[in-house]
């Protein structure tokens, strides 16, 4: 139970943060958006439960980036066509993928995921008394002290 108020506490950060990059940058947002934002933010948090928590940060990027374009491909099929929501659309963009997903945003989700591996770890450093890892972009080492 501990677990999941945690992941929920996490998810609701992360749908608030997702939620307010894109107002700033898009200028506005779509409730999905939080959703979306939130489950990416937890699955990207994860990934120090999946791998060696030593992983380094361009690693955890990549992987967050992938989390983060399979997400969007997945939400986009079910929201954008399936629904007929139209939240976003690629189709300008070079290398896109039925206009859900392209190369250069997935490139920018890397700095991204970067920025929330970092933010995940501080949160739950703050709000659960977690280890704070010291970074290195290709090792990521735990503090000692």
């Amino acid at each position: 139970m501990k677990n999941f108020i945690k992941l929920f506490i996490l998810f609701l950060i992360g749908g608030l943060m997702y939620s307010l990059i894109e107002i700033i940058f898009r200028g506005y947002t779509h409730p999905s958006m939080f959703v979306l934002g939130g489950i990416m933010f937890a699955e990207i948090g994860l990934i120090n439960e999946i791998f060696k928590r030593n992983t380094g940060l361009l690693f955890q990027g990549i992987a967050g980036a992938v989390i983060i374009t399979v997400s969007e491909f997945i939400s986009g099929l079910i929201l954008n066509i399936w629904l007929g929501l139209n939240v976003w659309d690629y189709s300008g963009m070079p290398l896109n993928l039925l206009g859900q997903i392209s190369l250069p945003y997935s490139v920018m989700w890397i700095f991204l995921a970067m920025g929330a591996v970092i933010v995940d770890d501080l949160l739950r450093h703050w709000l659960f008394d977690e280890k704070m890892p010291k970074y290195r972009f290709f090792q990521k080492t735990l503090d000692k002290k």
